[in-house]
């Protein structure tokens, strides 16, 4: 008898096709279709994106769930201490997103750092002699500060130091690397160039705030690939306001998607893109086919692949 599986978002068509020859599928995408397919079908994975909470009422209205899924490497969606003490298979897809986020992650130190945002958009308007009062820098023989050494963290280290730049890293432990380990106030104090590569923890919390920021140098850039609730954004606001950072670029924020008047999105010396660095063609497709092909092994008896399964040392850096 096939086993069932929950989709509380849409997934990459290769995948579905993959869960469709194995299981039987249902999507839940809104409130008024999961009332319906929990009422009446027996539900032994879930498997969701970035959106779709896998929380502990979800749980509880699922007995016969064996799997919690998400495509992608974060897990702020799954509530994974309770899966886990249901002895409920937490599975996702890490090292899926490290090349495209490091990408994304030097396009906006560039795009930033280069002012190129104002550059296109001036000349847009036609206004060619925007060249004349152009500011901008490079980032060769900048210092590019890491805060958190995982799978991306490595990637950014590996472009910037082929962009020309001196790298330093925090991390939870000195790891062999060809670059500097430093505190995280070091790391802070002597960057240009500040990355956020780490997730959002009880442990880590906010790591970036008034303190921090008051750390960094008057002509630093700050960048955050990783989530939104690692900066408090008032303290941020207020260190862009009183240029004591240059400036700030972020694919992540505090929530998402954010109210119209969140003022970091329309400040000048400011870059948002809308949570978008994984969302490439490739990467998105790998993501939800290496999930659903561990889900359906592990529905099947089958033996998946062992980092897919998720354990708590995970969380510490991505």
């Amino acid at each position: 008898m096939k086993k069932s599986v929950l989709l509380l978002e849409t997934i990459a068509d290769d995948a579905l096709t993959i869960l469709q020859d194995h299981v039987n599928v249902f999507p839940g995408y809104d409130e008024v279709s999961l009332k319906n397919v929990l009422e009446n079908q027996d539900i032994h994975a879930v498997i969701t994106r970035g959106k779709g909470q896998i929380n502990k009422a979800l749980m509880e209205s699922i007995p016969t769930l064996q799997v919690a899924a998400r495509c992608g490497v974060g897990l702020d969606n799954v509530d994974v201490q309770e899966a886990t003490s249901r002895n409920i298979k937490v599975i996702n897809a890490p090292g899926s997103n490290a090349a495209t986020i490091a990408e994304h992650t030097l396009s906006l130190m560039l795009m930033l750092m280069r002012n190129m945002y104002e550059s296109v958009a001036q000349v847009k308007q036609d206004n060619w002699n925007w060249r004349n009062q152009y500011t901008g820098d490079e980032l060769n023989g900048k210092t590019l500060g890491i805060l958190g050494m995982g799978n991306i963290g490595k990637r950014v280290a590996k472009l910037g130091e082929a962009f020309g730049m001196n790298v330093l890293y925090w991390s939870r432990s000195d790891q062999d690397l060809p670059y500097t380990y430093l505190s995280m106030n070091e790391v802070l104090e002597q960057s240009d160039v500040v990355s956020l590569h780490l997730p959002f923890t009880k442990e880590t919390g906010t790591i970036i705030g008034e303190e921090q920021l008051a750390l960094m140098k008057s002509n630093s850039l700050l960048i955050n690939t990783a989530r939104g609730a690692l900066i408090n954004h008032e303290a941020l606001l207020k260190a862009l306001n009183e240029q004591r950072i240059l400036g700030f670029a972020a694919d992540v924020l505090p929530e998402e998607p954010p109210v119209h008047d969140f003022p970091i999105l329309h400040h000048s010396r400011a870059l948002v893109t809308p949570h978008s660095g994984s969302l490439t063609a490739s990467t998105y497709r790998e993501m939800c086919v290496l999930t659903v092909k561990n889900v359906v092994a592990v529905l099947s008896g089958d033996k998946p692949d062992n980092k897919s399964i998720f354990n708590f040392s995970a969380l510490t850096e991505i």
